[in-house]
């Protein structure tokens, strides 16, 4: 045997098994022992017990030596056997074994040095891969932090296990944060993050001020390693994305109310010029129409900048206990839908002004997609610990493209439509902790769901 860093294959040709040789060795001492026997018989006749304990004396020591011989090599092959074993389980897969002979323990080592190579090539692309993981995770712009035994109170504590290089650079100015306490850590970070780790959940937080106010994504994953409770805290840095997006959006929106205004100012110049002419021209019986025009016109787009207006400053709602029924009354003095179904007996838990404009955007927009009147139904029942309001048409429905951007604020595919009425709707679903979905309904037509938080201590059917 050796410790060779290079298995070396089975020899092919003569083979002799292990049976065949040990059993050719166990013969070749019997007949040397009955051999042995004959010959003493033959100078000591009639003396068996002479001639027994002679061969024992002479034959035993043979045996021992020949058999000791013989079986020393097999022991020391199982211990280095037993030795290779061990440096595996250490993570060591240098070894391989050496056997002279060509039998049964040649295939053994044969095996056992295949699945040292094995082992050796697997360790290779683990390593190549894990090194390739981290160089991904050290080059990455999110800080990656992984705590231990972490704590989830007034002040996040546990130990910090692994730190890539943004978040070095983020909470110790590039020191390694490995070992360290993430509460002594956090005494020298922005309180956000602290607020925001006690906060839990995932979230984004704002951390400096004015200039330098800067936005992150805190995201967590909790798991379970080796029996301790380990936390992935992952920062990702958002303001300059959420710069570009404001930039973008800001563009959109000029952009839209630019087109108003000129759809809207165009003709409003043009038919004041025109009553200015026929006033001079003592031709007064058309100024009353044109004058009509103009308040239309006026209104309309009065209509419009309220509309951005409430949008942009729509208040954190007031949530209460109000009668369902009330509710949906005072819906119908306005719009006209058939209720599906009983109402909730528990109340709804909502801000009745803010949901009350939603619902008329919802069931005005059903009206509007041409569908019938009579199709135009309000479903609402209670979902486990949710609310469910469906508006329901039958209309022409939305593509994927439409269904895509219709929550989109500024959206729409109306040639005079603002695209805020379902950006308006998710706007207020989303301050009450709940959301909106949208679907083709079978048979044709639309379905708005808005999904809100139920009555709290509410009984649950």
């Amino acid at each position: 045997m050796s410790g060779d860093e290079h298995s070396e294959a089975p020899r092919k040709g003569f083979r002799l098994s292990l049976v065949t040789r040990w059993s050719a060795l166990v013969g070749t001492l019997l007949a040397l022992g009955i051999l042995l026997a004959l010959g003493l018989d033959h100078f000591f006749p009639g003396q068996p017990l002479l001639v027994f304990l002679a061969c024992l004396a002479a034959i035993v020591p043979i045996a021992i030596i020949t058999i000791r011989s013989q079986i020393q090599p097999i022991l020391s092959l199982f211990r280095a056997l037993e030795g290779t074993v061990a440096s595996y389980r250490d993570g060591d897969f240098s070894f391989s074994l050496h056997w002279p002979q060509n039998d049964e323990l040649a295939d053994l080592i044969a095996a056992h040095n295949d699945l040292g190579q094995v082992l050796r090539a697997q360790r290779l692309g683990l390593v190549q891969r894990e090194l390739l993981l981290d160089t991904m995770v050290q080059n990455t712009p999110v800080a990656m932090l992984l705590v231990t035994d972490f704590a989830q109170t007034a002040t996040p504590a546990g130990t910090i296990v692994y730190a890539n290089l943004a978040a070095r650079q983020l909470l110790s100015e590039g020191r390694k944060l490995e070992g360290h306490q993430l509460s002594e850590i956090l005494e020298t970070a922005a309180p956000a993050l602290k607020e925001a780790l006690a906060r839990g959940g995932d979230g984004l937080f704002t951390a400096g001020e004015s200039e330098e106010e800067e936005v992150y994504h805190l995201a967590r994953s909790a798991f379970t390693l080796n029996g301790r409770r380990h936390e992935l805290l992952l920062l990702r840095h958002l303001t300059t994305e959420l710069r570009r997006q404001e930039v973008q959006t800001w563009k959109k929106v000029i952009r839209v109310i630019s087109h108003e205004l000129n759809n809207s100012l165009a003709p409003l110049a043009s038919l004041a010029h025109s009553g200015t002419e026929l006033v001079r021209r003592g031709q007064t019986e058309r100024l009353p129409q044109i004058l009509q025009t103009i308040g239309e016109r006026t209104r309309h787009l009065e209509t419009f900048i309220l509309g951005y207006a409430r949008f942009a400053k729509l208040p954190t709602p007031r949530l209460e206990a109000y009668p369902w029924d009330v509710f949906v009354d005072r819906l119908a003095d306005q719009v006209a839908f058939r209720l599906i179904g009983a109402l909730p007996q528990d109340p709804a838990w909502i801000d009745a002004a803010q949901m009350e404009q939603a619902l008329l955007n919802l069931l005005k927009n059903a009206h509007e997609s041409g569908s019938t009147p009579e199709a135009v139904e309000l479903h609402v029942r209670r979902i486990q610990d949710a609310v469910r309001i469906d508006v329901l048409d039958r209309g022409t429905g939305m593509s994927e493209a439409v269904l895509t951007n219709a929550l989109v604020p500024f959206y729409s595919t109306k040639r005079s439509g603002t695209g805020l009425g379902l950006a308006l709707a998710r706007e207020i679903a989303e301050a009450h902790g709940g959301r909106i979905l949208l679907s083709n309904r079978d048979g044709g037509g639309l379905a708005v769901s808005l999904i809100l938080p139920a009555l709290p201590g509410a009984h649950t059917p």
